[in-house]
């Protein structure tokens, strides 16, 4: 009976530490993806609730840095370098916080992310940008906080904070013409060299076509002999030959291929090469 009692209360042990009580988190998080133009935006925050109190003014107070939301620092990331105020804020991801007021909001974005609320030391040189908007007030009362990406262009959109009756937006501009421009400019360029190599490279390692995988490996040499041919490329090319039939032609062009990395210090594709080169002169 002893033995049934401490098994027993052994079992109720083991599911009380393995067991978690889970329920809803006061201010739970949010996080969402949303393309503008050709620029990826990423918002991640925390959404608590009014429930009855007064906002800004009171449970957020006027001239006081705040998280812009709850429990870890809000935060954006941008896909691209993008335009605020005439200013550009690089490529990356920051914390959003705001400095409020009855009559102007001063919103900053940060470079350190890692801060649960406002930053216990607060550093200027972490301020990647200040912008200044005036508060519009909302006909409508918005219960929980929201950050949300609206009024969506090909080149700009507006970051929206909104709780209560208040809303803030602070609109950004995107590079959509430039980087479309590059996207057509290197479209119709045609492909690059290493479009070829991985072309001929497929075919190589799928056992395919290997005269049209000759064909891209040389497009891909003569594409960059000017600037000197990656060592790696001209081993794609010899194996290739070897495997044509063409050891002579192999041979040299892993020789090639053998000076290129030796003056790389590659050891790797030196021992590789001459282990092929010692091979394909036997046969």
């Amino acid at each position: 009976m002893k033995k049934i009692v401490l098994a027993f209360t052994f079992f109720v042990a083991t599911m009380t530490v393995g067991a978690q009580v889970k329920t809803p988190a006061p201010s739970p998080r949010a996080n969402f993806k949303q393309s503008v133009g050709l620029t990826d935006i990423e918002i991640d925050y925390s959404r608590p609730s009014a429930k009855g109190r007064a906002v800004f003014g009171n449970l957020v107070p006027f001239g006081k840095m705040w998280r812009t939301g709850a429990n870890k620092n809000s935060m954006i990331t941008f896909g691209d370098d993008v335009v605020i105020d005439g200013k550009t804020v690089k490529q990356g991801r920051y914390a959003i916080f705001a400095l409020p007021k009855a009559d102007n909001w001063e919103v900053v974005f940060y470079t350190d992310t890692e801060n649960w609320g406002t930053p216990e030391n607060w550093d200027e040189a972490k301020v990647a940008l200040r912008t200044n908007v005036k508060p519009e007030t909302l006909t409508r009362n918005v219960e929980t906080f929201t950050i949300s990406l609206n009024n969506i262009a090909n080149d700009f959109a507006h970051l929206e904070i909104s709780w209560e009756k208040t809303l803030v937006a602070i609109k950004f501009e995107v590079p959509t013409s430039k980087l479309a421009m590059a996207s057509i400019d290197k479209v119709l360029a045609g492909p690059s060299a290493g479009d070829y190599f991985s072309s001929a490279q497929y075919f190589f390692q799928s056992n395919g076509d290997m005269t049209k995988a000759l064909e891209y490996v040389n497009k891909a040499v003569a594409m960059t002999a000017e600037k000197g041919t990656p060592f790696w490329y001209n081993r794609l090319k010899s194996q290739i030959q070897a495997k044509l039939g063409d050891k002579k032609g192999a041979i040299e062009t892993a020789k090639a291929s053998l000076e290129a990395a030796e003056k790389a210090g590659n050891a790797d594709y030196v021992k590789m090469n001459k282990d092929s080169i010692s091979e394909w002169s036997k046969k």
